[in-house]
């Protein structure tokens, strides 16, 4: 059996009306490659699948993954990861914003000793929000996981064999994959490529699902959120204690008496959504634990198919 060189992971959501070409692109790229394509469609509600299937019918080097319902895009990835067999693993997006064409230059760069090597875009085809998101997180991720200052984290992307299959033994409910790749303290890279416009239909980013990328990084590889809340219990602590010897102060050495029902009242309005706010970050990591030790599944996955014998 021919070894595959490399393998590319495209979790695909709603794109029915793009796939076929995204592989009719990937193959004229790699012709001289030897690849292998696989294809995780992540619970779509349009006929994906059925495209899916038919170019896993078609061509050997296509591999079909269909999962059972909608597990989220780093599901999907892990998904894929963990059928892939080349000795290096490409991701990329459905829509053809992520050109095929940069591929063979990203595993050049990534033949020079790099672990990782993300594309960075020259120009970006985005809304303003998606934008504004992507800042947004990659601040949180220079903080939090000690993300190199000036390295954009694409979804287009490639990297060795081996931290691809690191990175496919994570076995936490919420993944974060470019959280799990830094935490491998990796050696990155970045090239520039370009960033083209969807092909087709309507993207499915939403303010809702940046959000949710910014919580399971929030929550998922750091203790951060636990430290803030403590330092800012302890800061609060000392704040009430010298308002306390203040007050002490006003009434044992002045003939001023203390009043205040309105601030009173707004004090503890604001101390008590203080101590429920941390409470629920408290339990947004318990309640994750208790998930994960549940032995629920990352996904499920209704088929497979695959000709090429490398996954069986």
């Amino acid at each position: 059996m021919k070894a595959v060189e490399l393998s590319i992971v495209v979790p695909v959501y709603n794109s029915c009306d793009i796939t076929a070409e995204l592989y009719k692109r990937i193959s004229q790229q790699l012709s001289a490659i030897s690849f292998e394509l696989i294809l995780v469609n992540d619970g779509s509600t349009d006929h994906s699948w059925e495209t899916i299937s038919q170019l896993a019918s078609a061509h050997s080097e296509v591999i079909a993954i269909d999962l059972r319902s909608n597990y989220g895009q780093d599901n999907a990835i892990l998904a894929g990861l963990r059928h892939c067999c080349g000795a290096f693993v490409v991701i990329m997006d459905d829509d053809l914003q992520h050109d095929p064409a940069d591929i063979p230059a990203l595993l050049t760069k990534c033949k020079e000793g790099f672990d990782v090597v993300y594309s960075g875009f020259r120009e970006w085809h985005q809304s303003a929000a998606k934008k504004a998101g992507s800042r947004i997180n990659g601040g949180f991720a220079r903080w939090l996981l000690g993300k190199p200052r000036g390295l954009y984290l694409s979804p287009f992307k490639i990297m060795t064999a081996d931290l691809a299959k690191e990175v496919s033994q994570y076995s936490g409910l919420y993944p974060y994959i470019d959280g799990i790749i830094l935490t491998q303290h990796p050696r990155l890279a970045q090239l520039v490529t370009a960033h083209h416009q969807r092909h087709s239909g309507k993207g499915n980013y939403s303010i809702k699902r940046s959000a949710g990328v910014w919580f399971r990084m929030f929550t998922g590889f750091s203790v951060a959120p636990l430290r803030i809340a403590a330092v800012l219990g302890l800061l609060i602590a000392i704040m009430g204690l010298l308002l306390a010897l203040y007050y002490l102060g006003e009434y044992f050495f002045t003939d001023r008496s203390i009043e205040g029902w309105t601030s009173l009242v707004l004090l503890t309005i604001f101390f008590g959504g203080l101590n429920l706010m941390v409470l629920g970050l408290i339990g947004e990591y318990l309640g994750r634990i208790y998930m994960t030790i549940s032995g629920r599944p990352q996904y499920s996955i209704r088929q497979i198919l695959d000709q090429s014998g490398r996954n069986k």
